[in-house]
């Protein structure tokens, strides 16, 4: 089966077919840094990092750029207002490119935590101010743009197919911008290229308009043109960057090349909380710090992977506490798998190819990683169900078995922590060792009755005692 991919251009399920195979170029809008992170930024680039790593288990070859704003995302709906950056540096009374640095480095923190692998380039746009201008000159060259009091702005009205992304027309399209901007525009649908900067912004830079900044649209279609060239593979981001971020890169891209500029478009749906909105407004945003106070960043992962990266995700405490659980069967299974000694000559055997065809087939339409979690949770049942049974396996078939959990739930998924030394829960252990312990001594001094006993009543609390030649093993019933 071959891989499918939702296309937010098309609204279309669309067979992958790379511009040049086996090179994938793949560009993620990237964050803004003026904060730490939070659960939406966790969902969004866990989501992209489990497609960055499924291509490449395809064996693609992929170049992965991710930017960094660190200048230029204004506050407001139509992207009008304070520069971030600039705002959160009066709040923390630093320099705006210390804060991006800050806040740089605490994202990558976090996305290393969460088991993120770093995309191949991380661009900021401080860094391409050049290739910017460049980009500008070449759309009031062509006659997209215009200059207006050393502003420049992109003329909506001369790219004819703008919102077919997000099929928004123009008179639903955001138009509450400040009074003197309006005043500078020839319509209030039109963006900025560049802005002219006011005597308190720090961050400028000079060209042939005025000293100034770039607008944050701009940044974008420059970077991802240079690294991966004037059409791209795929193109991601959040929801909230399908209109007006991504449809403005489309309008600019596309003016200047005259080519189409994204072929496959990507987007993860958001985050809410307790059914609500995620927002800074309503003060009901989690950081990922935050998160990881109270639970691991893997079981994070693991809770957003449960939801199709298309599906609204909502977080609350009980919802990752049960998350949580999942999780823990999980492992246990795995620590299990990964200590097991005894093996047999035998014809037992759990077919491992089935439950390959039905995991890729899950990620073959459009990365369902949710299908793709269930899929090993009925693994799980299978084996448990197999060993439960006293049928002891051959040392092929769980060769077989860690490689298909090593594959699927490692190297494409990420949910395998690097280093296992222990089981989930230190206290649990003790008190499982100390049963099995007092187990084995009623066994040896022929006390059956007794030692039945604890295995039976332990089976009812779903835990199952199996003995093999060298120790008794503990795990979880699902």
């Amino acid at each position: 089966m071959s891989l499918k991919i939702f296309n937010t251009l098309s609204k279309e399920k669309e067979k992958f077919v790379p511009l040049s195979h086996p090179f994938v170029g793949m560009y993620v809008c990237g964050p803004t840094v003026y904060g730490d992170a939070h659960i939406g930024h966790g969902k969004s680039y866990i989501s992209f990092d489990v497609i960055f790593r499924y291509l490449k288990f395809l064996q693609y070859k992929v170049l992965y750029v991710q930017n960094i704003t660190d200048v230029g995302h204004l506050l407001g709906e139509a992207n009008e207002g304070e520069d971030r950056l600039l705002r959160q540096s009066k709040i923390e009374q630093k320099h705006p490119m210390e804060i991006a640095e800050l806040y740089t480095r605490s994202f990558f923190e976090d996305m290393d935590l969460l088991n993120v692998e770093r995309p191949h380039i991380s661009p900021r746009a401080t860094g391409h101010i050049t290739e910017q201008i460049e980009l500008i000159e070449i759309l009031l060259e062509k006659g997209f743009a215009y200059e207006n009091n050393g502003s420049v702005y992109f003329d909506v009205s001369k790219f004819k197919e703008y919102g077919k992304l997000s099929n928004r027309k123009l008179d639903e399209a955001i138009s509450g911008t400040r009074v003197e901007t309006r005043n500078e525009k020839k319509s209030p649908h039109d963006f900025a290229l560049w802005k002219k900067a006011e005597v308190e912004h720090i961050m400028r830079w000079k060209s042939r308009w005025s000293v100034g900044f770039p607008g944050w649209h701009i940044e974008c279609s420059a970077m991802s043109m240079k690294y991966l060239g004037e059409t791209i593979d795929i193109h991601g981001g959040g929801i909230d960057n399908q209109f007006p971020h991504h449809e403005c890169e489309i309008a600019q891209s596309e003016s200047a090349t005259e080519k189409q500029f994204v072929k496959y478009w990507i987007h993860n749906n958001l985050v809410t909380i307790d059914g609500q909105k995620m927002s800074k407004s309503l003060n009901n945003f989690v950081s990922l710090k935050n998160l990881f106070q109270k639970f691991g960043p893997l079981e994070s992962r693991f809770f957003i992977l449960q939801s199709h990266y298309r599906s609204t995700l909502d977080f609350s405490e009980e919802a990752i506490l049960s998350s949580k659980k999942g999780y823990e069967k999980f492992l246990n299974f795995y620590f299990n798998l990964i200590e097991r000694k005894t093996f047999s000559q035998t014809s037992n055997k759990i077919e491992v190819e089935k439950f390959y065809n039905s995991f890729f087939e899950a990620m073959n339409d459009d990365f369902n990683t949710a299908k793709a979690i269930a899929i090993i949770f009925d693994f799980i049942r299978e084996f448990n169900s197999t060993i439960s049974e006293n049928k002891i396996l051959s040392e092929e078939n769980f060769s077989e078995i860690k490689n298909f959990i090593d594959t699927t739930c490692g190297k494409i998924l990420g949910i395998i922590p690097n280093k296992i030394e222990k089981k989930i829960s230190t206290d649990e252990d003790e008190l499982m060792s100390l049963i099995i312990n007092l187990r084995n001594e009623l066994r040896d001094a022929k006390h059956f009755k007794f030692s039945d006993k604890i295995r039976n009543e332990l089976e009812n609390l779903n835990i199952v005692l199996e003995d093999t030649k060298e120790k008794t093993i503990w795990k979880k019933k699902n």
